[in-house]
């Protein structure tokens, strides 16, 4: 939409006005949803927390964290098991420390270990389907934003045949801005069919598995996106725009549960073999496989402003894009494991 010569437009200034007026509004109405969404028990000051011995404590902090938002149901933590609790991250036994002080010496060794060194140390020895995982969702994340960041202008230019480097008032440049508005209509359809398929995986899970949602995801993205490199209609482009969706909730949804698959495992086989070590943190693993989201954006402002410099042609975004999703798909078929 021109938003410059609407009402709002002219009563805020400029269009740029308006996107930010309404991208703030939304943030605005999101943080006060979110901030009154969940309601919380604050921590009873009048309690001298310095008197509960640990058992205590821990029993407490079991009692008010077992049934918490997205947590799994535990079992009562009762005096006699409290020596043999391992907590599983470091935020943890940070919350423990923080309600008595009789533990103090349990806090020390936690900040000792809670080191750059440590961390790093943890992601040098990943164990190897985490760290396929990772591979994975980097190819995954490249693909997607290779595509994404450039493809209103892939419309502009190749779907619409615009050209942005042109005089202004010429229509070359009025068709180049039709074809970015087209586009930007292109990625809401994207939004709504992530959505969507985020909700229908529900259902597709009990007969294809995670194998075959997160093998779908890529496949049926780089065939996608191929399509629409080599055949540029405009109708066909914008329907082909919801596959974006369904690689969208991909990548949000499937490598999470993965690692989730895997830590039930470990926790299993711990307690198979009657093992003491406690397993990996969950939170270490995803944020490991959320950085991958970071690394895959250096790569694709890094190199894929040279490939269109050396094509000539932003058709090689969606072409680069496909070719990575369905490179994507081989390692998902030969190196990703799945339990079972």
């Amino acid at each position: 939409m021109d938003w410059g010569h609407s009402l709002m437009g002219q009563l805020l200034g400029s269009e740029y006005q308006v996107i930010y007026f309404f991208s703030a509004l939304t943030w605005g109405i999101f943080l006060t949803v979110h901030l009154f969404s969940i309601p919380e028990e604050p921590l009873h000051k009048e309690r001298a927390t310095s008197d509960l011995s640990p058992a205590t404590a821990l029993c407490l902090l079991g009692s008010s964290h077992s049934n918490g938002y997205g947590a799994l149901p535990k079992e009562p933590v009762t005096p006699a098991s409290v020596p043999d609790l391992r907590p599983r991250s470091f935020s943890a036994l940070g919350e423990v420390n923080s309600v008595t002080s009789s533990v103090k010496q349990p806090n020390k060794e936690a900040q000792k270990r809670m080191t750059f060194r440590s961390l790093l140390k943890v992601n040098i020895n990943m164990p190897n389907h985490y760290r396929c995982l990772c591979v994975s969702h980097l190819l995954g994340w490249t693909a997607f934003l290779c595509n994404m960041l450039f493809f209103t202008d892939f419309m502009g230019q190749i779907v619409y045949k615009g050209n942005p480097y042109a005089v202004h008032n010429s229509t070359a440049y009025i068709t180049y801005e039709r074809g970015v508005e087209v586009g930007c209509w292109g990625l809401c359809i994207n939004a709504v069919s992530s959505a969507l398929y985020s909700y229908v995986q529900r259902f597709l899970l009990p007969y294809i598995g995670l194998k075959g949602l997160y093998f779908m995801g890529y496949f049926v993205f780089g065939m996608g996106t191929s399509l629409i490199g080599l055949f540029p209609n405009i109708i066909a482009t914008l329907i082909l725009c919801s596959v974006f969706g369904v690689m969208s909730s991909t990548l949000y949804t499937i490598p999470f549960n993965l690692i989730t698959e895997y830590q039930r495992e470990e926790e299993e086989q711990l307690k198979l073999h009657g093992s003491s070590e406690s397993p990996r943190g969950t939170g270490v693993d995803c944020a490991t496989l959320t950085c991958m989201v970071q690394l895959a954006q250096i790569i694709v402002g890094a190199g894929l402003g040279a490939l269109v410099n050396v094509a000539g042609s932003v058709i090689v975004v969606v072409l680069s894009a496909s070719t990575v999703s369905l490179v994507g798909c081989i390692f998902i078929t030969l190196f990703i494991r799945y339990v079972e």
